[in-house]
């Protein structure tokens, strides 16, 4: 699972209105049947139109500057691996965001009135998307790419055949451009994978849209902030604040396995991947600890995840590391991100 924690921010300010972002996590709905639409929803209600998402959301801004982004993205991505655990994407994912804003505001270290921030004191709504299309960044599309700039190419040279600008050989050129279409490395269905293909299998996620204000429009709660738990005197008072975001990823993780029964594999854990970061000879001297059927479903998720694996594993976890570190350390740095807060 990767959770990343996005400000609002459009280039060097932010947007008065979150209807450009709102109107974006209804792409999915154009097109279908009422019955078959995702709505908005959040910790009370099912079915909330586009509408009340922006009117809540922009008016929940109070003394908000315009440096200061009005709301917060939160980005849920189950693997595939824990989407297969569950019965009902739709349903499921609804129950499990109400229990993972429970573990957000846990984290802010901050009081209203003296007590402790509750998940009815945030203003969120949330969104349900079932598909997910390949990027132009994404390890598919860029490793096609060099196939893709040849067969645009060729397609441009039939066009000038066409027009009668230069001579050649239409059927020689349509039968180079097969044979790039076959031979490019990722393909999806027996097709060349490209930018704004839909990607197959299970792909629901989930996009909160989270106002940085309160629910009283009094206070200001950022998930943003540098601090994870410290206090600060304003106004003679002494007034808590700080994000935890350790504590939300983890608990994020431990919500899902008990909510749904899930056995989490060492490398799908935000601990692991940090701990990759942090220290990779600890990591890979504990992954190859883990019992024979742990580990090898430890290197399939790997594996799946684009992640350039070796060959032969050498059995002393010390070389392994070392020498698979460098591979790894891009493709697991794309993944630590959910460690971060930023686009």
């Amino acid at each position: 699972m990767y959770i990343t924690i996005t400000p609002q921010k459009l280039g060097e300010t932010y947007s008065k209105s979150s209807s450009g972002f709102v109107d974006y996590l209804e792409k999915e709905n154009q097109g279908l049947e009422k019955e078959d639409m995702e709505h908005f929803f959040n910790q009370y209600g099912d079915e909330i139109s586009a509408e009340e998402v922006i009117r809540e959301i922009d008016g929940n801004t109070a003394k908000l500057e315009k440096t200061e982004p009005r709301f917060y993205s939160i980005t849920v991505s189950p693997s595939k691996y824990e989407l297969n655990r569950l019965q009902d994407h739709s349903e499921d994912l609804k129950r499990y965001t109400r229990e993972l804003m429970k573990d957000y505001v846990a984290s802010f270290n901050r009081e209203i009135n003296g007590r402790p921030i509750g998940v009815e004191d945030i203003k969120y709504y949330a969104k349900i998307e079932h598909q997910r299309t390949f990027k132009g960044n994404d390890k598919q599309v860029r490793e096609n790419q060099p196939f893709a700039s040849k067969i645009l190419e060729l397609k441009n040279e039939i066009r000038k055949i066409d027009r009668g600008e230069i001579h050649g050989n239409i059927k020689a050129l349509e039968k180079q451009i097969t044979k790039l279409e076959k031979d490019a490395p990722h393909q999806q269905n027996g097709k060349r994978i490209v930018q704004g293909m839909l990607k197959d299998g299970p792909q629901s996620h989930i996009h909160i849209i989270v106002s940085r204000k309160d629910a009283s429009n009094r206070y200001s709660l950022s998930p943003g902030s540098k601090y994870k738990a410290s206090e600060v005197a304003l106004n003679g008072k002494t007034i808590k604040r700080g994000f935890d975001r350790d504590n939300f990823f983890k608990s994020a993780e431990k919500t899902f396995d008990k909510t749904f029964g899930y056995q989490r594999n060492f490398v799908e854990t935000y601990t692991s991947r940090k701990e990759f970061i942090k220290d990779p000879k600890s990591y890979f001297s504990a992954l190859m600890k883990l019992p024979t059927n742990e580990k090898a479903l430890a290197f399939k998720i790997l594996r799946e995840s684009g992640m350039p694996m070796l060959p032969g594993i050498p059995t002393n976890q010390a070389q392994l590391a070392l020498k698979v570190f460098n591979q790894l350390r891009r493709g697991v740095d794309m993944a630590i991100k959910s460690s971060s807060i930023g686009i």
